[in-house]
């Protein structure tokens, strides 16, 4: 056989590896309207750049009528290649090939490039289209998930790790992209859940839809599971693109930076006609946050549509990437509650990781009373937000625009829990409680007393903020660094950003904390 030969007889093979279950397997596929494994990948990252690794694996499994079913490369497409010139692992499910269940060697191809991205410092992205893992393999196949699952939890906050629901991601499968940092899920055709309607139905009795149990409406509003739900394929690796522009590849990495030529020192006046002076009237965080990061930057929210009553997400100060937690007044009046503190303390989390500053944009009334949160463990998940911030070594930088009562005070990047920079606008009142609630305590006999207590309720109230409940008391006592023109809440920002940009810290010696989960 000459070497035309041997190159010819390679073309072939890896044409057939390359069309996975074969062509009418494909053309389900895409009647489906969802691309392949490698289209998506090839989708993905930047052109010409995908490099295959193990395009001729097969499975060595003869029970069950599988035998005849082998496929180079079996149900998983794996590699690297560059998004925006930076190296990335990817691994995509391939649904052609036995629905994509994950048997012992697709398993083993997907722990490779999770080895060899953890070993560069370099980001992995899972994209899942998987019925699971492969019956016919029996504890083989688990074997082999479980080998992933290890991966995801050795690999966080080590390497970032964004997965991909562009189809089903069903028991077993759906514990990996939980691991992950980020989850991307397709509206319509994502859906994530540990047994099927089927076996509710068996075991419950309840009827429901798959869509309705594990769609992305479903885990992006309800669970929290999902960070973020897309229109369609594109939409959402553009989205995992975008994602990664604000992340570094490792936690050895300083912050991404983008030239986005906004102006450090520039004004916001403007925040001051969007934040009325009432404490009681809502405005949205969402313009709050536009108004001072980086112009061109961009704002990339974080679980937008799930605890709305806080607002997490990326964006640029000075070209750097920061997260930002800020309140949102417009739900609930920007009160914590038990999703809000799980939701910001997971981001904490994540930006402590990756060396991520911080910036907390305050507003907020103290955490949500009522029956149903005390019993459903507000303090045990009020407790991680705390435990969150006060773990973080990350730059920390706090603003409260009006107020900020009781432990919720506490919480939101304090001094007490080692806020670096804590600045506050000259009408913001910070206190135990809000001031009226105060003056009803305190002053209760004098107002009962009193021939006019509506009156008497007025003026306490005003005593109350005058002594306790504004900024300058609070500046007083050195527990803020200043009280700021709201005209300059950006550049104060970034000047602190900028001061705090060589900032080391630590926390004491020791294997890992118990955080109260």
């Amino acid at each position: 056989m000459t070497m035309q030969d041997k190159l010819d007889e390679l073309s072939k093979r890896r044409s057939a590896s390359s069309q996975g279950g074969g062509e009418a397997a494909i053309e389900r596929q895409h009647a489906r309207g969802k691309m392949t494994a490698h289209e998506r990948i090839n989708r993905l990252l930047d052109p010409e750049t995908f490099i295959e690794l193990d395009p001729f694996v097969t499975h060595d499994v003869n029970e069950f009528g599988i035998a005849e079913r082998k496929v180079p490369g079996d149900s998983v497409v794996t590699g690297y290649g560059k998004i925006d010139g930076r190296t990335v692992f990817v691994y995509a499910f391939d649904f052609t090939v036995l629905g994509g269940t994950m048997s012992l060697v697709a398993s083993k191809k997907t722990m490779k490039v999770q080895d060899l991205a953890l070993k560069t410092g370099s980001p992995i992205i899972g994209i899942l289209d998987s019925g699971g893992a492969r019956i016919q393999e029996g504890v083989d196949s688990l074997w082999g998930v479980g080998q992933i699952f290890q991966r995801n939890v050795l690999s966080s906050g080590v390497i970032p790790q964004i997965s991909i629901i562009m189809g089903p991601a069903a028991g077993a499968a759906v514990y990996s992209p939980a691991l992950t940092d980020f989850i991307i899920m397709e509206k319509g055709v994502g859906q994530m859940y540990i047994t099927g309607p089927d076996v509710i139905k068996t075991v419950t009795g309840e009827e429901v839809t798959h869509e309705q149990l594990g769609g992305a409406d479903a885990h992006t509003t309800m669970s929290g599971v999902a960070h973020f739900g897309t229109d369609g394929e594109e939409e959402s690796l553009d989205l995992a693109r975008d994602l990664l522009s604000f992340l570094p590849s490792n936690n050895l990495e300083d912050p991404t930076f983008a030239d986005t030529a906004d102006n450090p020192s520039r004004p916001t006046p403007e925040l001051m006609a969007l934040v009325p002076e009432d404490p009681n009237q809502p405005y949205d965080m969402r313009d709050f946050i536009d108004s001072i990061v980086d112009i061109g930057g961009g704002f990339l929210e974080v679980h937008q549509s799930w605890a709305q009553n806080i607002v997490v997400g990326f964006g640029r100060f000075n070209g750097k990437t920061t997260g930002i937690i800020g309140q949102q007044p417009m739900v609930m009046s920007g009160a914590l509650d038990i999703k809000a503190a799980i939701k910001a303390a997971r981001f904490v989390r994540f930006c402590d990781c990756f060396n991520i500053p911080l910036v907390t944009l305050t507003d907020v009334p103290g955490y949500l009373p009522g029956v149903d949160q005390e019993h459903n463990g507000i303090i045990t998940h009020g407790a991680k937000l705390l435990y969150a911030y006060t773990e973080a070594t990350v730059p920390k930088v706090g603003i409260v625009t009006r107020k900020a009562y009781g432990g919720a005070l506490i919480v939101m990047s304090s001094q007490m829990l080692r806020g670096d920079i804590n600045y506050a606008w000259p009408g913001a009142e910070m206190a135990v409680m809000g001031a009226e609630g105060a003056a009803n305590i305190i002053f209760r006999n004098r107002i009962r007393e009193s021939e006019n207590s509506e009156m008497e309720r007025k003026l306490a109230t005003q005593e109350y903020q005058d002594q306790f409940a504004n900024p300058y008391v609070t500046a007083s006592k050195g527990y803020i660094e200043d009280v700021i023109d709201p005209s300059d809440t950006r550049k104060m920002i970034v000047s602190a950003l900028s001061m705090l940009e060589n900032k080391t810290d630590s926390v004491p010696s020791k294997k890992h904390g118990n955080i109260p989960l």
